[in-house]
């Protein structure tokens, strides 16, 4: 019997292996800045071949087969964004869309801030560049000076309620895998946002939840971004339901950047998975905005 293949991987730039994700599909560049624990599997359109971009990811630092930090503190925004260049520069790719998902937001607008010459355009879904707890809960009308430490409550709860949730995914999954098979039977391809529930299922049914927990905090002590640099095409995507991202926040954000296009979307925080077709299509409209796409 041969040896399982290794997965795909670089070295960050203070030492960290990660691993990567590739569609090799030809295409316009772009790079999956994903929400905090997400798969590349949760934009299941881009691994199709006649999707039109040549997308690359990667999975956070101590998640799936990517390597813990020898200095566990290094899992700050501005070290995933360290890792995102890394990515970046392993596929041979100079320039960039960016697709921001939640924390991914920040992480995009983060290695955008150090390297606005690599970045053609930024596809925000759900964040906002800098300060990610001030935009929690507010569909439930929370007072702004009560988000933050909330949210730093909640993120140190993970640690607890974390695990039963991860119990309730995994039971979850074969019942959506089950679904999907029962579509392709029929001979029916199955629906996108059924694919991406299941790989997300799967892979928070497996998250070190202390970790995880660890990562969320990290990620919310990131300072309040002045966004100047980004004269490059912004699409800013909100779940008009999202607790996670206030949608208010977010159209705000998409007011001071002076090439931005703001989406409402009837959803929460989830909406790669809620909304795949149209989703894809704002990164195709964005990318043909940009100065990829040519004259």
């Amino acid at each position: 019997m041969s040896a399982p293949t290794a997965p795909p991987g670089t070295r960050s730039s203070d030492g960290t292996w990660i691993r990567t994700w590739d569609n090799e599909v030809a295409g316009l560049p772009v790079v999956i800045s994903n929400g905090l624990g997400a798969p590349p599997s949760a934009w299941p359109l881009l691994a199709d071949p006649d999707c039109g971009v040549h997308a690359v990811s990667w999975f956070h630092r101590g998640l799936d087969a990517s390597q813990r930090p020898g200095d566990l503190d290094r899992i700050t925004i501005e070290d995933h964004a360290a890792d995102l260049e890394a990515v970046m520069d392993d596929a041979g790719m100079d320039r960039a869309v960016l697709v921001g998902w939640s924390l991914g937001v920040n992480i995009a607008f983060e290695f955008a801030r150090r390297h606005p010459e690599r970045v053609a355009g930024i596809l925000a879904v759900g964040g906002r560049a800098g300060d990610p707890f001030r935009i929690l809960f507010g569909p439930t009308g929370v007072l702004r000076e009560l988000r933050e430490p909330l949210g730093r409550a909640g993120a140190w709860a993970l640690r607890w309620f974390g695990p039963p949730v991860a119990a309730a995914a995994g039971m979850l999954t074969p019942f959506l895998d089950g679904a999907q098979a029962l579509v392709a039977t029929s001979g029916l391809r199955p629906p996108p946002a059924l694919q991406a529930t299941s790989a997300v299922a799967r892979e928070f049914s497996n998250h070190p939840w202390v970790w995880y927990s660890r990562m969320v905090l990290a990620a919310g002590d990131q300072e309040p971004m002045v966004t100047d640099f980004a004269r490059f095409p912004v699409t800013v995507v909100a779940g008009v339901l999202d607790n996670l991202a206030a949608a208010d926040d977010l159209q705000s954000t998409a007011r001071y950047l002076p090439d931005a296009r703001f989406v409402p979307l009837f959803g929460g925080h989830f909406l790669p998975l809620q909304y795949p077709e149209r989703l894809h299509r704002e990164l195709l409209d964005l990318a043909a905005r940009t100065d990829l796409a040519g004259p």
